[in-house]
Formats: C-alpha cells, sequence, structure tokens
C-alpha cells in the first residue's frame, strides 16, 4: 500500500533535517572561530550575559511562531554548552 501524502510529508520532513544539520555545520564554523579568537584574546570561554539575551531573544521567536519556548530553550542550552565546552578546550 502506498501513501502518497505520508510520503510527501516525509520528503519534506527529511529536507528540513538536512538544512538543520548544515545550519549546526555553519552555526559551528563560526563559533569555532570565535573561540579561536577568544583563545587569542584572553577572554573567557562562556559569556554568561550574552547567552541570556540570546535565549530570550529566542522564546520570544519561538512564541512569535508558535513553537514551545521551554523546548527552544532546552535546544539552545544544548547548542550553547556544546559551543562552550569546545571553546574550553581551545584555550
Amino acid at each position: 500500500m502506498s501513501d502518497d501524502r505520508l510520503q510527501h510529508y516525509r520528503e519534506s520532513i527529511d529536507n528540513i533535517d538536512a538544512a538543520l544539520v548544515f545550519m549546526l555545520a555553519e552555526r559551528f564554523k563560526v563559533t569555532k572561530a570565535v573561540g579561536a579568537y577568544k583563545a587569542e584574546a584572553g577572554l573567557p570561554p562562556a559569556d554568561p550575559g550574552r547567552e541570556e539575551r540570546q535565549v530570550a531573544r529566542l522564546r520570544q521567536l519561538a512564541t512569535d511562531a508558535n513553537l514551545d519556548p521551554d523546548f527552544t530553550e532546552k535546544f539552545l542550552r544544548f547548542i550553547i554548552d556544546e559551543v562552550i565546552r569546545h571553546h574550553e578546550g581551545m584555550r
């Protein structure tokens, strides 16, 4: 049994997942450069003030997009923690 509608939805999901992976890869390229700069300039790996502003900004964007802001914050927190871990390894 073939379900064309389901197949169409799944193809869209697959395309979105691919775009997310490429966007995350690009983001980590930039944060790697930021980490190198911070290490070179003697700056700390984390910037709690910026993190707080980013979380608030993205929670608002999530609300505007009808996406659960708690989910968005957890997702962002996971990314931020990973970036900080990389930055700490560059020191």
